[in-house]
């Protein structure tokens, strides 16, 4: 699906937020990589499970076709920054549900974008009848946590050692969920 561009200006950078577009395939193919690699958050090593640009451009087109997925782009002086994802299924047992993932270069942190992201992906949700957005955040991201609730999501479960970072110490992963305002 396709949403409307939304513009930002806040401490000093302005950005738009847009949804993603196939020429957008290299970009985020190399950003994915550089993301990886700024923070334990994540959920890959840097380089881990590579996405070619043509794999990008076939999932940007599968997103724009889909009415339950969103793929949407934030963007400062026309170089993509940071990027979100709503993903849905057609199985009938769940769809009314779509998984949600966010992710921003650590040089533009406590800017809003990821908030940006975040909220133009509920107003989508809301808007197209999806009832609950889901998530998956580690456990000591605290201030992605008070992110998520001050936006109405709820801790539905933790996920015990979930997963083993380089350190080789095991983390959890909370499980979140905001159901339709």
């Amino acid at each position: 699906m396709i949403i409307e561009q939304q513009e930002y200006y806040v401490k000093g950078v302005s950005y738009s937020i847009r949804s993603a577009e196939e020429k957008d395939a290299e970009a985020l193919s190399s950003l994915r990589v550089q993301l990886d690699g700024e923070t334990e958050n994540m959920d890959r090593d840097e380089g881990e499970a590579y996405i070619d640009p043509a794999s990008f451009r076939r999932i940007i087109h599968v997103d724009t076709e889909k009415l339950r997925n969103l793929f949407l782009v934030a963007v400062v002086a026309g170089e993509i920054v940071g990027y979100s994802r709503c993903e849905g299924t057609e199985l009938k047992r769940f769809c009314h549900k779509v998984e949600f993932g966010v992710c921003v270069a650590r040089e533009f942190w406590g800017r809003g974008i990821g908030m940006n992201l975040l909220e133009q992906s509920m107003e989508w949700a809301d808007q197209t009848g999806v009832e609950k957005m889901m998530l998956n955040v580690l456990a000591s991201n605290e201030k992605a946590i008070k992110l998520y609730q001050k936006s109405g999501f709820g801790i539905e479960g933790v996920l015990k050692r979930d997963r083993r970072h380089a350190d080789g110490q095991y983390y959890d992963t909370i499980v979140m969920g905001r159901f339709k305002a």
